[in-house]
C-alpha cells in the first residue's frame, strides 16, 4: 500500500502544477463546449480538432510570417473562430429544426477530415514551438521550482474563464443569448438578429478552444493528434460538471486537473482513469452532473423518413428473404475471399446491435466499442491462456460483454439523448484505459496467435470453410434474434418509447425496464461480434476498444440507415470495402471517413435503405398507392 506521507513534497507540488496546467486546458475547452451546447444545442465534436488548429495556426504564423507568440494569442483564435463561423453558416445552420444527433455526427466527420488532412501533410510526429523569451525560466519557491510559462498558462486561463462567465451571465449580450435560446421569436421582435447572434456565439466558443491550442503549443509539441484523446477527457469533464453549465465547466475543469495531478503523484497507473471513475461516481449521485439541471434532455429521435423504417413483409416475403439470405451466405465464400466475407459478417452483426439500440431504442451509444472489444479480449484470452474450445471462448466473451452492458446500463439509461451519448463515450474510455493497463490484455501488443481450436472437439476451425460455416451460423442466429426482438410486442413497445417516452410511461409501461433490457441485449450482441472477430483474425488489440471503433459502427449504421437491420449489412459491406481498398492511402482514409460522415448527414440521412424505402413509396404513389401504405406493399 502506498504511503502518501512518504512522497517528497516537491513531487506532490510538481504534479499539482501539472494538474493545474491540464485543468486550464480542460476548463477552456469544456467552457467552449458548454457555450456551444447551451446556446446552440450542438455537441461540438470537432472541438478537439479546433484546439489543434489553434496550435497549428500559431506554428504557421511563427514559421511562415515570423509572427511570435504574442501575435498568435490574438490572431489564432480569430482565424479559427472565423473558420468555425463559415462552417456554422455553410453546414450546421442547415441542420436547424432536425434532430441534434446530426449536428454531433456532422462535427465528428469534420474532426476526422481536419485531422486526416494535417496528418497526411505533417505526419504524426510533433512540431516544436519554443517558449516565448519573456516567459522563459522560472522561480525557485523553496518547496518547488515554478516555470514562468506554466504559471502564465494557469493565470491567463483563469482570467479568460472568469471573463467569459461574466460576459454570459452578467451582461446584456449574455442575457440576449440566453433569451435567444429559449424564445428566439420574442427576441427578434426587439430587432435582434438571432441567427447572427448564435453564429457569433459558436465562433466565440471555438475561439476559446483555439486559444487553448496556442497556450499548449510551447508545452506540448504541435501535432495533428493533440486534440483527439484530449477531447474525450473534456467530454467527461463536461458530463461531470453538467452539460451546458458555464460555471460547472470552469470549476470542474480545474478540479479534475488537480485530482488527476495528485493521483499521478500517489498512484500514476490510475491517473488516466481517475476522471472517468470520478464521472461514474458523480452520475450515481447526480445523473445531471454537479451543476447540471435536473430536467432531462429530449430524446434522440429522428423522423420516420430519416430512420428509414424497415419495409414490412408478409409471410411469403419473410420466407423469401430468409431463403435469399441463406443462398447468399452459402455462395459468398466461393465468389469472395472468405476472410473478407467473415469480416463483413462480424461488422454487420456489430452494426445491427447498434441499430437495435439506437434505431429502435432511441439510445445513441458512443461506447459500443467497449462491448465489442471486451468480447474480443475475453475470447482471445480464454482460447489462448485457458485453452478452452472455441464455443466456450465465444460464450466467455459473450458473457463478459453482457456483464459490462449491465454495468453501463445501470449508469447511463437514466439520461437521454446527447447526455446518454457522452456518458457511454466516457465509460467506454474508462474500459479502454483498463484494457491498456490490465496484465492479461498484453497492453499495446494485444493478444496474438489466438488458437481457433476444434468446435465441439470435432470441427477444425483452422480450415477456412469450417470457420466460415461457424461464423455464418452464429451471425445468422444473432440477426434472427434481432429480427425477432423488433417484430415482437417488446419491439413495438420499444419503438413507442423511442418516439414518445412520457406517453409510453403514462400508458403503464416501465420504460426504464425496456431500455435496460434492449441495452444489455445490444451489448451482448456487440460482444458476440467481437468474440467472432478474435477467432477469425486470431488477435485482440486496443483498436477493438478504442473510441474510433465506436465511430466506425455509427458510420456503418449511418450509411445503411439507422432504422433498418438491413442497413447494418449495407453499411458493413460499404465500410469494410472502404477499409480494404483504400487502406494504402494512409491518413487519407481518415479524411474519407470524415467526408462520408458529412455527405451522409447532409444528403443521405436515411441511409441506403432509407433511400430505397423512399423510392418505393414514391413509385407506389405514382401507381396510385397512398404514401402511408406504399412501404408496406408487397
Amino acid at each position: 500500500m502506498i504511503n502518501i506521507f512518504t512522497i517528497p513534497a516537491d513531487v506532490v507540488f510538481g504534479q499539482l502544477m501539472i494538474g493545474m496546467i491540464n485543468g486550464s486546458f480542460y476548463a477552456l475547452l469544456s467552457l467552449g463546449i458548454a457555450i456551444i451546447f447551451g446556446l446552440l444545442n450542438i455537441i461540438n465534436f470537432v472541438h478537439g480538432a479546433q484546439y489543434m488548429l489553434g496550435a497549428f495556426v500559431a506554428w504557421w504564423l511563427l514559421n511562415q510570417f515570423g509572427l511570435g507568440y504574442g501575435w498568435s494569442l490574438v490572431i489564432a483564435p480569430l482565424v479559427v473562430g472565423l473558420f468555425a463561423i463559415v462552417i456554422e453558416r455553410l453546414l450546421l445552420s442547415r441542420l436547424s429544426g432536425i434532430d441534434h444527433i446530426y449536428g454531433l455526427l456532422l462535427t465528428l466527420g469534420l474532426a476526422l477530415v481536419i485531422e486526416g488532412v494535417l496528418r497526411s501533410k505533417y505526419g504524426v510526429s510533433g512540431l516544436p514551438y519554443g517558449t516565448p523569451a519573456a516567459l522563459a525560466g522560472g522561480v525557485d519557491l523553496g518547496f518547488m521550482y515554478l516555470p514562468l510559462y506554466r504559471a502564465w498558462v494557469v493565470g491567463i486561463s483563469l482570467v479568460v474563464c472568469l471573463a467569459t462567465w461574466l460576459l454570459i451571465e452578467k451582461t446584456r449580450i449574455g442575457a440576449y443569448l440566453r433569451a435567444a435560446t429559449e424564445n428566439p421569436a420574442t427576441v427578434e421582435t426587439f430587432g435582434i438578429n438571432v441567427p447572427l447572434l448564435l453564429t457569433l456565439a459558436y465562433g466565440f466558443g471555438v475561439a476559446l478552444a483555439a486559444l487553448g491550442g496556442v497556450l499548449a503549443a510551447p508545452i506540448y509539441s504541435v501535432s495533428p493528434a493533440m486534440g483527439t484523446d484530449l477531447i474525450i477527457t473534456v467530454f467527461a469533464v463536461v458530463v461531470i460538471g453538467g452539460m451546458g453549465s458555464i460555471l460547472g465547466s470552469i470549476l470542474t475543469g480545474f478540479a479534475v486537473g488537480i485530482v488527476e495531478g495528485l493521483t499521478r503523484a500517489v498512484y500514476p497507473e490510475a491517473s488516466s482513469t481517475v476522471v472517468f471513475l470520478l464521472m461514474a461516481v458523480v452520475l450515481l449521485v447526480k445523473p445531471a452532473g454537479l451543476f447540471g439541471k435536473a430536467s432531462g434532455a429530449s430524446p434522440v429521435v429522428a423522423t420516420e423518413d430519416e430512420l428509414a423504417a424497415p419495409v414490412r413483409l408478409g409471410r411469403r416475403g419473410q420466407a423469401a428473404v430468409i431463403v435469399a439470405s441463406a443462398l447468399v451466405l452459402g455462395a459468398a465464400p466461393f465468389f469472395f475471399y472468405p476472410m473478407f466475407v467473415m469480416q463483413v459478417l462480424c461488422a454487420g452483426l456489430f452494426a445491427a446491435s447498434f441499430i437495435l439500440l439506437f434505431g429502435y431504442g432511441g439510445m445513441l451509444s458512443f461506447g459500443h466499442a467497449a462491448f465489442f472489444g471486451i468480447g474480443s479480449y475475453i475470447t482471445a484470452h480464454a482460447a489462448k491462456a485457458w485453452n478452452v474450445g472455441p464455443e466456450l471462448a465465444v460464450l466467455a466473451g459473450l458473457g463478459a460483454a453482457t456483464v459490462l452492458g449491465v454495468a453501463f446500463a445501470a449508469l447511463s439509461i437514466r439520461r437521454q439523448g446527447i447526455y446518454f451519448a457522452m456518458i457511454t463515450l466516457a465509460l467506454a474510455q474508462l474500459v479502454y484505459f483498463i484494457c491498456l493497463q490490465a496484465p492479461f490484455t498484453g497492453g499495446e501488443d494485444g493478444i496474438r496467435a489466438v488458437p481457433r481450436g476444434h468446435l465441439l472437439g470435432v470441427l477444425d476451425l483452422q480450415n477456412e470453410m469450417s470457420l466460415y460455416a461457424f461464423v455464418a451460423a452464429v451471425v445468422a442466429s444473432g440477426m434472427l434474434l434481432i429480427f425477432r426482438v423488433v417484430s415482437s410486442p417488446f419491439g413495438h413497445v420499444l419503438r413507442a418509447i423511442r418516439d414518445n417516452e412520457p406517453r409510453a410511461a403514462s400508458l403503464g409501461y416501465r420504460t426504464t425496464h425496456y431500455k435496460f433490457i434492449v441495452f444489455v441485449v445490444a451489448a451482448a450482441l456487440a460482444g458476440l461480434a467481437g468474440s467472432l472477430k478474435a477467432l477469425v483474425f486470431q488477435f485482440a488489440s486496443l483498436a477493438d476498444v478504442h473510441w474510433l471503433t465506436s465511430v466506425d459502427v455509427v458510420l456503418m449504421a449511418l450509411i445503411g440507415g439507422f432504422g433498418s437491420i438491413w442497413g447494418a449489412v449495407a453499411g458493413a459491406v460499404a465500410l469494410t470495402s472502404l477499409h480494404t481498398f483504400v487502406a494504402h492511402l494512409g491518413a487519407w482514409v481518415t479524411v474519407i471517413h470524415g467526408l462520408v460522415f458529412v455527405a451522409c448527414v447532409m444528403l443521405l440521412r436515411g441511409g441506403v435503405v432509407g433511400m430505397v424505402a423512399n423510392l418505393r413509396r414514391r413509385i407506389g404513389a405514382l401507381r396510385g398507392v397512398p404514401l402511408s401504405t406504399a412501404s408496406e406493399a408487397a
